[in-house]
């Protein structure tokens, strides 16, 4: 295949139809009901990055693999304890090395009836790599989890939503159920493949239902947690709001160093208890939302 310009401009009607048509979104997998007649489904995911984030960048700083760290000693525990509390099952979604620094931990998610997702090798931005490295590690990812869990993943979640050129070939090498990297709806969607229906579910996150861009802090940059919980939770609610009028999905994604600290998880606690005082809400894992929906939409 010709080498593109690097002036898009330049770039003929077939080269930029052929980039657009790449992972497109197909048909709706928005299902007319929810199990038990509910009216929304909500699927709540927690990235579980721990110290991926500053080996991912090569950054040795013991300050921030620590901040990595109480995603670990701190984060998990509150958030298993909450969703303990509540009876809901999440979906949680590993790097392969942060899996392998807590091998109890993943183990005991696995053990709660959670589950377990493919988020990476060491949350390596896959666009940055070279030819056919994103598959291997993919693809060892997978496995590590699966050694490590018990279970098998059905579902990935590309790291920090980097979604290359390549990796939808490799999902469909894998067989796997869904992806939730890409953001082209509100509710599920059947991937095409440069116009070709695929059979996976696509699972949209967004950054607006994220906590990291609300409370992310990096030291020596701009990046600063400006905004306040409460402002957090109110825009959490109106998303969950928006879906529960449209009965459609909500999905939540949330990292355990940043939602876990203790102002942050009581927000994310009254918002469960608001969401569970409303009448017919589904609380599915990201796994169970994918089968429901391929099941509905099946001919």
């Amino acid at each position: 295949m010709p080498e593109l310009s690097e002036n898009p401009w330049e770039w003929s009607e077939p080269e930029w139809r052929r980039i657009v048509g790449r992972a497109r979104a197909g048909r709706s997998l928005a299902p007319r009901s929810w199990p038990g007649g509910a009216r929304c489904a909500v699927s709540l995911s927690f990235d579980a990055d721990h110290e991926t984030i500053p080996l991912r960048d090569a950054d040795q700083s013991p300050m921030r693999i620590s901040q990595g760290q109480y995603g670990n000693r701190q984060g998990v525990p509150r958030i298993r304890a909450l969703l303990a509390r509540h009876g809901i099952k999440a979906s949680f979604f590993y790097p392969a090395v942060s899996a392998l620094l807590h091998t109890e931990e993943i183990r005991a998610v696995a053990q709660d009836g959670h589950e377990i997702g493919i988020h990476s090798w060491i949350h390596e931005a896959n666009t940055k790599l070279p030819p056919g490295v994103e598959r291997e590690l993919t693809l060892r990812a997978a496995d590590t989890l699966e050694k490590l869990s018990g279970q098998r993943p059905v579902g990935i979640r590309t790291a920090s939503w980097d979604f290359s050129v390549d990796t939808l070939s490799i999902i469909r090498e894998m067989g796997l159920l869904y992806d939730s990297s890409l953001m082209a709806d509100d509710d599920p969607y059947e991937l095409l493949d440069d116009g070709e229906p695929t059979g996976i579910v696509e699972l949209p996150p967004e950054w607006i239902r994220d906590d990291a861009v609300y409370f992310n802090m990096v030291r020596f940059s701009a990046l600063r947690p400006y905004t306040p919980p409460s402002a957090v939770e109110e825009i959490f609610t109106a998303e969950f709001e928006g879906a529960y009028v449209e009965g459609g999905l909500f999905l939540l994604t949330m990292h355990p160093h940043v939602i876990g600290h203790r102002s942050r998880i009581a927000l994310l606690d009254r918002l469960v208890r608001h969401m569970k005082a409303r009448q017919g809400v589904w609380f599915a894992t990201h796994a169970e939302v994918a089968r429901w929906c391929k099941a509905q939409a099946a001919p």
